[in-house]
């Protein structure tokens, strides 16, 4: 290979290179997000970026890349496409973390409604249970899906392929967005997920238990773990009450394992929607 045309080639391996480097940035921003976005659940006036702080978080970054990119003589062609790459993955952090506040969190007094809410799997009276190659003591509760953690088996498993959930907010909320989460194969310890929700449907409650659809929804195992679904309908009204029915799993036929859901929204006095 020509002297010339290997110099080309190893800037731009270099340029790859230096993008996977740059992805824990970007890694740790959305770490910084999510914290930010649990404080934002019980303080959201308070700790929300404004859009002048949104545009600084953004540019302080793409300002970073580009030197460093500058520092290892990436072309600048190489340059403005990964910083247009970078760009993208911060409106989406910004998006996804940082303006969607998350309300279904033990953390801000987020509780589950056990008494409409389906067994746990293993049943009252089972010591022991098997989720692929872990063992529990007892199956964990559906408060777990109101936890940040996302690790193999630390989900709520329901036995079959249908079950929900009824989750009490901390306040009465607007929402606007739900997200799930699920592992990937790739920290599965059996290789696959087949006990991951597939179709599901949301409903907002109300004091009187009466049910309004927010939306049908499908999770897609094959897409990133956390998936965020926006409500199908504008609201007139904000909802206490959160239920979150799954209809099919991705096959497994004796249990379906939920990882963690979010409720996104806003207070009555940040929408227009009525208490």
């Amino acid at each position: 290979m020509p002297a010339r045309q290997l110099n080309t080639y190893q800037k731009e391996r270099g340029g790859l290179m230096l993008l996977f480097l740059l992805l824990p940035i970007l890694f740790t921003l959305v770490c910084w997000c999510g914290s930010m976005t649990w404080l934002k659940g019980a303080l959201w006036e308070m700790s929300r970026p404004h859009g002048a702080e949104q545009e600084l978080l953004g540019g302080s970054v793409l300002q970073i890349v580009r030197e460093v990119l500058k520092d290892h003589d990436v072309q600048e062609e190489q340059t403005e496409e990964i910083l247009q790459l970078t760009e993208v993955a911060i409106k989406k952090v910004l998006e996804n973390y940082v303006l969607m506040p998350d309300w279904a969190l033990e953390a801000i007094g987020a509780t589950i409604d056990e008494e409409r809410t389906s067994k746990s799997y293993g049943g009252e009276g089972m010591m022991t249970w098997q989720l692929s190659l872990f063992t529990f003591s007892s199956a964990n509760p559906p408060a777990t899906i109101l936890q940040p953690s996302i690790t193999p088996g630390n989900c709520w498993p329901f036995q079959g392929s249908q079950g929900h959930v009824v989750i009490r907010l901390p306040e009465h909320i607007c929402p606007t967005a739900f997200t799930v989460w699920h592992i990937s194969k790739a920290v599965s310890p059996s290789g696959e997920v087949s006990s991951a929700p597939r179709e599901f449907t949301v409903f907002g409650v109300d004091e009187a238990m009466a049910e309004t659809l927010l939306g049908t929804f499908t999770y897609d195992m094959h897409k990133e773990i956390a998936q965020t679904f926006h409500v199908q309908k504008e609201l007139p009204r904000t909802f206490r009450y959160i239920k979150f029915q799954v209809q099919s799993n991705w096959g497994n036929p004796k249990y379906t394992c939920v990882y963690r859901v979010q409720v996104h929204g806003m207070t009555a006095s940040h929408n227009t929607c009525r208490p």
